[in-house]
């Protein structure tokens, strides 16, 4: 192999481990874009960026005066392109929104690929060490710091037999929860009667519990509680 070969092997090797080594974080965590998806990424990012590197290999016969491509459109391509990457793996559940860590991580991954495209080992190796740091290590300090906890709620009851207000905060504020945003409704039938807030709790534990005494609770005809967060 010349020195050119040898030297565009390198490149894509260490694209496709620092991209696998990303995506195994994600697959452990059971992410929609995993070891697969990130190490294509930063594979491809590379691959492009070799494109720009040797211009007077795909332009043959041409001298240094004739070539006048800017390498940084290529990596902007790059990072736009990856923006619907991104995109397709942030998805709604019911009132959450999740895969925005895994889109960041497919967009972070992406820029590690140029890196290593252009032979910056240096920041893609310490970026990649970084990343595997935040995705890892940031999830525990994340668990340990204090936080505010918020589910979507709603109660229905029979029209005839509707628990008060009041006592429904009560029961709230019992199980450590504040509410916001209350609002009523009657259901199209006319038969149930609705409560519909925002609960906001310190312990997220809090939610578990809530869902035990409501559904112990005769009154009660329907509820749900649906957590948001990613």
């Amino acid at each position: 192999m010349d020195a050119i070969a040898i030297t565009i092997t390198i490149h894509l090797i260490g694209a496709l481990c620092a991209g696998g080594i990303i995506g195994l974080e994600r697959s452990y965590h059971g992410r929609p874009a995993g070891f697969r998806t990130h190490a294509l990424v930063c594979l491809a990012s590379s691959l492009l960026m070799l494109v720009t590197l040797f211009q007077s290999t795909w332009l043959p016969g041409s001298g240094t005066d004739t070539i006048r491509t800017d390498p940084t459109r290529m990596a902007q391509g790059i990072m736009t392109g990856i923006g619907f990457l991104g995109a397709g793996v942030i998805f709604k559940e019911g009132f959450s929104v999740r895969g925005l860590t895994t889109a960041a991580s497919i967009w972070i991954t992406a820029a590690i690929g140029i890196m290593i495209g252009i032979g910056f080992y240096f920041p893609a190796v310490l970026v990649t060490a970084l990343t595997l740091g935040i995705l890892s290590l940031f999830r525990k300090i994340e668990s340990w710091m204090p936080s505010q906890s918020y589910a979507h709620h709603y109660l229905r009851f029979d029209r005839d037999n509707v628990l008060p207000e009041s006592e429904v905060r009560k029961i709230m504020a019992e199980h450590g929860f504040n509410v916001a945003n209350m609002s009523y409704r009657i259901t199209d039938d006319g038969q149930c009667f609705e409560y519909r807030m925002i609960l906001r709790s310190s312990d997220p534990r809090h939610i578990a519990a809530l869902s035990a005494y409501l559904l112990s609770h005769k009154e009660v005809k329907t509820f749900q509680l649906s957590p948001t967060g990613d």
